[in-house]
């Protein structure tokens, strides 16, 4: 393995990483769904043929090379999800699920990063929002340690609906706890749905994956040296049973969907958390989950830490700069 050196931002104490973390996922945000409205007025344009030209075989074939939209929200919207319409041939239905700004979360310490820097901004588009886990534990979702709870309680109950909107959210089935492989499956589908449709997707791709990192170096629940997970390369789903700490039995999204993704971002905090950094950013050879990641998402990786989790780590830190307000305009008609 080469060495691929990330962005690194670092932040003198943790508590500045939440305001500059929330500022880049809002970021990515404005800039996904930028994006996806230029894509649409283009596709308007290639429709808009001029009457003049007369070539009606030439404008379809033009249209013909429009790509088709792959990520269509699941109609499995659970919960704090926002309403799904079944009329997938109505244009204007077609044109809102394009603007869908796909983000996936783990769980830790980031839910609370998350908690304090996104509700108090009013530029977040949560109802433009399909969020999905990184991974979750197969426990109850009211035990404190469930992401999908985690998040309900600490981000997603606490937006003003009313003002915002709902996202979109999709968790695993509680129902399917005690069965690793069967959840798995399941939340793959789920993936499939959001992210394929009736298309052919090899690998979905989010518009931003959020991660930390654990002193052991597992990301998700991908752990290092731990059965063959590190190695899986067509699922995008796979089962984790008895995991190496924490709750035993686990789903986690594996390392080609994570990689696959327009922006990964690592939060990682506390002098307890040095010795893994080093090695992650050090010694890419070792084959920890990050320095995996590092390397096959090699330059759209950034990593949001402190000086403590930096401790003896010779790295080329970066000072992050806040991006101006961008004013999202939304046009149904």
């Amino acid at each position: 393995m080469t060495t691929t050196v990330p962005k690194i931002f670092a932040f003198h104490e943790f508590s500045g990483v939440a305001e500059a973390v929330a500022d880049y996922v809002v970021h990515a945000q404005n800039v996904a769904l930028t994006e996806k409205i230029k894509e649409r007025k283009q596709s308007n344009v290639n429709l808009n043929v001029p009457s003049s030209t007369g070539n009606t075989t030439d404008s379809v074939k033009e249209v013909g090379r429009v790509p088709s939209v792959k990520s269509v929200a699941s109609s499995n919207t659970i919960n704090n999800g926002g309403s799904n319409s079944n009329n997938s041939s109505s244009k204007k239905n077609s044109r809102k699920k394009e603007r869908r700004f796909k983000i996936a979360l783990s769980g830790g310490s980031l839910i609370q990063v998350l908690h304090e820097g996104l509700l108090k901004r009013e530029d977040v588009h949560w109802n433009k929002w399909d969020i999905y886990f990184a991974d979750e534990r197969l426990v109850p979702f009211d035990s404190n340690e469930s992401n999908y709870g985690q998040a309900k309680r600490k981000i997603l109950d606490l937006i003003d609906t009313e003002k915002y909107g709902k996202p979109n959210v999709y968790h695993i089935d509680e129902s399917l706890i005690d069965d690793p492989q069967e959840c798995a499956d399941n939340y793959e589908k789920i993936l499939i749905k959001g992210f394929a449709g009736r298309d052919s997707v090899k690998l979905p791709m989010f518009d931003l994956f959020l991660l930390g990192c654990a002193p052991d170096g597992h990301i998700a629940s991908l752990f290092p040296n731990f059965q063959d997970n590190l190695r899986e390369k067509l699922a995008w789903v796979v089962p984790v049973e008895n995991a190496p700490s924490g709750p035993s039995n686990r789903i986690s999204l594996t390392i080609p969907v994570i990689c696959h993704s327009h922006r990964v971002t690592f939060v990682v905090e506390g002098a307890v958390k040095a010795p893994v950094i080093k090695t992650i950013m050090e010694r890419p050879e070792k084959g920890l989950p990050s320095s995996i990641v590092n390397e096959g998402a090699a330059g759209r990786v950034s990593w949001f830490v402190d000086d403590d989790a930096l401790t003896d780590v010779f790295v080329t830190k970066k000072k992050y700069k806040f991006h101006d307000p961008v004013d999202l305009i939304f046009n149904d008609e």
